[in-house]
């Protein structure tokens, strides 16, 4: 369509990118949640402040030598069970080097989160420093809210120090521009009971090994007691999951589905491949190697779950690690019989090879910010090996940057996920994204109906018509 110029808060913007704002606008909070972060449950605290710095006064100009005074302020979501306060002590030692700088950090609530972002996008009233999941950076940049740092990632080591399936997520898909930098990943691996495996007689290494050795080794690990509690197999949450898509997705790439075609002009994964996939990973909860009650739960729940001794394997992210390791008297699962007996596996290859989701946050400059060169160097900062490190141990994600999350190998919980991200993939990074996740959330929770016995009849049928229902209006989406 011909182009338009119109004003909204005071900027000019086009008609086209008006509409890729409001359709951005219309997605669910709780869409972005995994895709973008990890299970810190404690950490779901709303619009948290903490500050410091030489000291509380506004920016003033001094003379001589000194260099100006500055406050920026940062919006970060809840990544670690005390956000604000493990993010000052992160930013210690930059803010000890630089005396006249002050950060003031605002913890937004990831339901939230959308909502004052897009707002702040289109008022250019927001912060300096802003933490942008990866599924959010296309909509935010197209409605001309971030800095283009194009001529500055070369500074914190461009696209060669970062995962493939990271950096894409830090443009708009099909352009050259870089509106962020790769903060911390979220890749997914297999969590499994290895006292489970030792009892029921099964060999990790070959059962993770494809699609037809992980169900043989389900079926063995069904029902296997330990400590006189029977466990399932396979513990996977369903519709009621703010991981839905990035739950199904790992299968689909596996048995070579895609989510939309070479261009992004249409959707892919009500292919054939895509309806194989995820016939797999629902069929193994149709066949009773997965507790049905657990598709009524989420992520955390599922989790939860696992490290009580109700299932013997689990799909989630390296900050699970953490969760295990941690005492349960600063709020882990230190104290269950998993965190003794667990160990991690890559997931297990499909016909097309072995995939998973990556997902993650990134570091962009607000295009309002008043600030943007003393923001800049903040990030340049937190992208050093050591803030990247750090931030690792606090947060139990991935760090960004390709060397240092390759200096965890030696640790075997990590070495999973590190084979993992080889092959990961993240979702196309569109503007469209955002409703378009809805729309699979909506459709992917109607089959997890079906297999639940909630509605329908559960067969290829059934499945494929979901995944039709849900590529219409997905394209429909893609047209607009």
């Amino acid at each position: 369509m011909d182009e338009i110029t119109i004003k909204i808060g005071g900027a000019k913007v086009s008609k086209k990118r008006v509409s890729l704002v409001l359709l951005s606008m219309m997605v669910f909070m709780s869409v972005f949640l995994a895709a973008c972060g990890s299970s810190n449950k404690e950490a779901d605290k709303t619009n948290q402040t903490q500050e410091a710095g030489a000291d509380k006064s506004t920016d003033n100009a001094t003379t001589g030598d000194k260099k100006e005074d500055v406050t920026l302020t940062a919006w970060i979501m809840p990544n670690s069970p005390k956000p604000d306060k493990d993010f000052m002590e992160l930013v210690k030692p930059y803010l000890d080097q630089n005396p006249n700088v002050k950060i003031k950090v605002t913890v937004l609530d990831w339901g939230s989160a959308w909502t004052k972002i897009t707002t702040a996008a289109t008022s250019g009233e927001g912060p300096d420093l802003l933490q942008l999941g990866t599924t959010w950076v296309p909509a935010i940049a197209a409605m001309n809210g971030i800095e283009d740092l194009t001529s500055k990632a070369d500074q914190v080591g461009g696209e060669a120090a970062y995962l493939p399936a990271s950096w894409a997520t830090t443009k708009i898909d099909g352009k050259p521009e870089v509106y962020g930098v790769p903060w911390f990943v979220d890749a997914r691996a297999m969590f499994y009971r290895t006292d489970a495996f030792a009892k029921a007689g099964v060999d990790p290494a070959a059962m993770f090994k494809d699609w037809d050795s992980f169900k043989e080794g389900l079926k063995k690990l069904n029902g296997v007691e330990i400590n006189g509690e029977k466990m399932s197999a396979f513990g996977l949450s369903g519709k009621n999951d703010w991981n839905v898509a990035h739950n199904i997705f790992p299968w689909i790439w596996a048995a070579g589905g895609e989510v939309y075609n070479e261009g992004n002009t249409e959707s892919a994964f009500n292919s054939p491949e895509g309806l194989k996939g995820v016939m797999y990973y629902t069929g193994l909860a149709n066949e009773g190697l997965v507790d049905k009650t657990s598709l009524e739960k989420n992520s955390a729940q599922v989790e939860s779950d696992f490290s009580e001794g109700k299932s013997a394997i689990i799909v989630s992210g390296a900050y699970m690690v953490k969760n295990l390791l941690t005492p349960a008297d600063q709020g882990g699962m230190g104290d269950k019989e998993a965190a003794k007996n667990f160990a991690v596996s890559p997931l297990p290859a499909g016909p097309a090879g072995p995939s998973t989701f990556i997902g993650g946050s990134n570091l962009t400059v607000f295009k309002g910010s008043k600030h943007k060169d003393e923001t800049w160097d903040v990030i340049k900062f937190l992208s050093s090996d050591e803030a990247q490190l750090n931030y690792s141990k606090i947060t139990g994600n991935l760090p960004g940057k390709k060397s240092v999350i390759d200096s965890l190998g030696s640790d075997p919980n990590f070495a999973a996920f590190i084979e993992a991200t080889k092959y990961g993939k993240s979702y196309p990074s569109i503007p469209q994204w955002g409703p378009t996740e809805s729309a699979l959330v909506k459709y992917f929770g109607n089959i997890w109906d079906v297999v639940a016995g909630v509605s329908g009849t559960y067969n290829e049928a059934s499945v494929q018509e979901q995944l039709n229902a849900a590529a219409k209006e997905v394209n429909a989406i893609l047209n607009q």
